[in-house]
């Protein structure tokens, strides 16, 4: 009896790991806008190494996959890039993929001359590929896709592209190529943001390239958010080498509004005319309401009581974890310290002198709740904005999101 009652539960524990770990496809057919299918058409998943092409016929599949969201990019010659949000739940997926030809139209043949352009080219190289040692690898091989416009009046940068931007990193050893929707720098708030869909392929290597190639993803992976988050799905966030703290910002009491600043500055301008007040007093009065201008508008004070994640991370819907939270998360990563290269690029995070060298990073919510999948991955990266460590990370440090540490293969 007691035989027959742990067989049972042995084929039910294997019957539920095998429910556990299905796995499901994403097939479909590639066509023209006239309907004929178009063989040869590069299928990829956007932040992986899966990929595939076209049959005779135009179909293809892409096995093998476990729920969640994806993003499924094509390229193929003379038609533009190509991409759609596919989200498996419990069963595969079947999508049809209409292709448009890439057409130069008259107007865009003339190319007026840019005398910013390597300036401006540098400053989004060192904003999107970053200013690490594994960027300092990196090339990228066709820059001529991108297309850089300046707005003066509003002093913000903008690059697009409507072909592949091919990344080569030798630090990592990927090719990158990279669907960028948008890359914006302002230059009053200092805010980076892009957004693009990543698709990784292998370089080809000798055996010790590659030893060293997986030596550098080791350390690019960890720490990173993708880390982070796939820590924080599975409640391993200590286990893993991170600490949780709030950082809380508090009103300046000292400081007015800007609106009662301008009304003062006003009313005072309005008297400066009279000779009732002496110009003196008036230039005084200015004088002190631009250094009440000038002080900070918040505080910020850290609360280093710790953050449960059992508070802060709950499961709403399948296959999908969700965070919501006030005030800002403070993450340190203990494995690893901040060099001295980090600290000097200006994203540097201040630390009471009781917390050791670690990598810190601050994520601040701009619009929540923010759901997020077992591989990092998160349902809209535009909710979220890093500081510190992480905003210094960037293209050059990026693995594929199917990346798995050496230590958990």
């Amino acid at each position: 009896m007691i035989k027959y009652l742990l067989g049972t539960v042995l084929l039910l524990a294997f019957c539920l790991n095998v429910h556990a770990q299905k796995l499901y496809s994403i097939t479909g057919v590639v066509q023209d806008k006239k309907g004929e299918t178009l063989p040869g058409a590069g299928i990829y998943l956007s932040g992986y190494t899966t990929a595939t092409v076209t049959n005779s016929d135009g179909q293809f599949n892409l096995a093998k996959l476990k729920p969640g969201s994806y993003e499924v990019v094509v390229q193929m010659m003379g038609y533009l890039p190509y991409s759609k949000s596919v989200v498996i739940s419990d069963q595969s997926v079947n999508i049809t993929i209409v292709l448009q030809e890439n057409t130069v139209q008259l107007r865009e043949v003339v190319i007026t001359a840019d005398p910013n352009r390597e300036k401006n080219l540098q400053l989004f190289k060192e904003f999107f590929i970053g200013r690490t040692p594994n960027s300092a690898k990196c090339k990228i091989l066709n820059p001529e896709v991108l297309y850089i416009k300046y707005d003066g009046d509003n002093k913000v940068l903008t690059v697009t592209s409507n072909e592949f931007l091919v990344v080569e990193n030798k630090a990592l050893g990927y090719r990158l190529k990279y669907m960028l929707n948008l890359f914006e720098y302002n230059y009053n708030t200092r805010i980076v943001y892009f957004s693009g869909l990543p698709v990784f392929e292998d370089l080809k290597g000798s055996g010790g390239k590659r030893r060293t190639w997986l030596k550098n993803r080791e350390i690019a992976y960890a720490g990173s958010p993708q880390h982070f988050f796939q820590s924080l799905y599975r409640n391993k966030v200590e286990e893993e080498g991170f600490i949780i703290y709030k950082r809380i910002k508090i009103p300046n009491p000292n400081r007015p509004s800007d609106s009662y600043i301008a009304a003062a500055r006003a009313r005072l301008m309005r008297k400066r005319k009279s000779v009732i007040i002496p110009v003196s007093i008036i230039t005084d009065s200015l004088t002190m309401l631009q250094q009440l201008q000038e002080l900070p508008k918040e505080y910020t004070s850290l609360d280093m009581s710790g953050v449960a994640t059992d508070t802060l991370v709950k499961q709403i819907y399948p296959n999908m974890k969700t965070i919501n939270y006030k005030d800002e998360l403070y993450v340190m990563y203990t494995k690893e310290e901040e060099s001295i290269g980090y600290s000097n690029t200006g994203h540097y995070v201040m630390r009471p002198l009781t917390i050791p060298n670690y990598e810190i990073s601050v994520v601040q919510m701009l619009q929540g709740p923010v759901s997020f999948y077992a591989n990092g991955g998160m349902h809209d990266a535009k909710a979220l904005l890093f500081e510190g460590f992480w905003a210094y990370e960037k293209i050059g440090d990026m693995v594929p999101m199917d990346y798995v540490p050496i230590n958990k293969r």
